[in-house]
């Protein structure tokens, strides 16, 4: 056993098979957002690494072929944009405004939320992505000097929340419009969130997209200069 995790391709191997048993079990569940593949890829693959005793470092280097595909994947965002420019042309004042209010408040309410609760600043600085898309993410906290693997945890928790509560809330707020509710989604919850609201259409789908997208690029430069401010 000692020897078959330290193979070069173990990494790898886990990491897919473990996000393909994730996929069938939330397609054949009916897709409930605790069930993200994504989530339970990580549940998986982090219960596999502690068992066996694999240090995370050599686990990075057997997936460097997919972090290597993060480039790719963020160029690929610009996709959602292509396909809904017209429609958000045409509702770029609520759109602008909807971006404004909701980078803002996301941001407000992290650092009040790490500052009340006493966080360090390393803490901060990983919480500060959270909204973004991984692939952005992930950059955005190299580039603020964060802990990588707290950010990735701390943007699954708010992708897995938003998925499971937006939708419910949404509907309690009477927000029936799919623009509306697609927006709200991705702007808050990134791909695990836009993942949720492709199963109700494909309209919401398509501007959670949207609006993950633009949310990404405008948090790249807004997020180093809110970490200036409140890391001192």
């Amino acid at each position: 056993m000692s020897a078959l995790i330290h193979l070069p391709v173990f990494g790898l191997a886990l990491t897919l098979s473990a996000y393909l048993l994730s996929l069938w079990l939330y397609q054949r569940l009916g897709r409930p957002g605790l069930l993200s593949p994504v989530l339970v890829t990580v549940v998986i693959v982090a219960a596999v690494l502690q068992a066996t005793g694999l240090p995370y470092a050599e686990y990075l280097e057997q997936v460097t072929v997919l972090t290597l595909l993060l480039g790719p994947a963020t160029v690929a965002l610009a996709l959602p944009l292509l396909r809904n420019g017209r429609a958000l042309a045409s509702s770029a004042p609520a759109v602008l405004a909807t971006l404004a209010v909701g980078g803002a408040v996301s941001v407000a309410i992290t650092v009040a939320a790490m500052t009340a609760f006493g966080a360090g600043e390393d803490m901060l600085l990983a919480a500060l992505p959270r909204s973004v898309t991984s692939p952005v993410g992930l950059s955005i906290a190299e580039i603020l000097g964060a802990s990588v693997p707290l950010a990735v945890v701390l943007t699954l928790i708010s992708g897995v929340l938003g998925a499971v509560v937006g939708p419910a809330l949404l509907t309690l707020a009477r927000v029936r419009d799919e623009r509306a509710r697609g927006f709200a989604i991705g702007l808050t919850s990134h791909g695990i969130g836009t993942s949720r609201v492709l199963s109700e259409s494909t309209v919401a789908g398509g501007w959670s997209s949207a609006a993950m997208v633009m949310n990404a690029l405008i948090m790249m430069v807004v997020l180093p200069i809110v970490a200036g401010i409140v890391a001192g």
